[in-house]
């Protein structure tokens, strides 16, 4: 067992909440030119109506890896789109924003996701949420970045599975950034932030704007 196998034990859960709430406030239709910026085949596999003009754009080509028929597949940096302005009726982003690393970059994702598409939607884990949801270990974002370069390969589940070498650890240190309720306002102005909980409390963030 690795990893991907925990993650797939209850991600499909949390995937399907999520993509009927996509349905219900963004309410895509047939033929809609959707953006996946981040994303992969696999999350879209049920969507039926929807896939016939997506795009799905991710820097990682392994996450591209998989043909899907009716899909168009590009690698690329969601920080720098290489899209019109607008030219997608939705661009929806499933935890991916954390990804990119420093804050600026996180400025320039937000950016050219509101400049490409009339409606957006954009997912992203909470800090505030007591898990951290990469490693699966309860307060570890929460620690000094020092702390967390100490006990991220032999105090997190991640680090128990996958022995990380320092490197590694380095790697993922500089790429993930969870964002706050605050941020995310400052990331999305012209957008409504809702709330995806958990257990009672706040476990991801979304950025939404419906309006054309």
């Amino acid at each position: 067992m690795n990893i991907h196998d925990v993650f797939n034990t209850f991600s499909p859960y949390f995937r399907e909440r999520r993509m009927r709430r996509f349905r219900s406030l963004v309410a895509p239709a047939p033929g809609n030119r959707i953006l996946d910026v981040g994303g992969t085949p696999e999350f879209w596999r049920e969507a039926s109506g929807l896939r016939s003009a997506l795009t799905l754009l991710n820097p990682d080509p392994a996450a591209l890896e998989v043909q899907d028929q009716g899909i168009r597949l590009l690698r690329g940096d969601g920080c720098d789109l290489p899209f019109a302005n607008r030219e997608f009726e939705i661009v929806f982003s499933n935890s991916a924003i954390e990804h990119v690393g420093s804050w600026d970059r996180q400025l320039a994702f937000a950016k050219e996701v509101r400049r490409v598409g009339t409606k957006i939607w954009v997912q992203t884990p909470a800090r505030e949420f007591f898990i951290e949801p990469h490693l699966i270990t309860p307060f570890f974002h929460w620690l000094p970045r020092g702390c967390q370069r100490l006990l991220m390969r032999n105090f997190t589940v991640r680090g128990w599975m996958e022995r990380p070498h320092p490197t590694a650890v380095e790697a993922f240190l500089d790429e993930v950034r969870l964002l706050t309720a605050a941020e995310m306002r400052i990331l999305f102005p012209d957008c409504t932030i809702l709330r995806e909980r958990f257990l009672g409390m706040t476990k991801s963030y979304i950025a939404i704007r419906t309006d054309a």
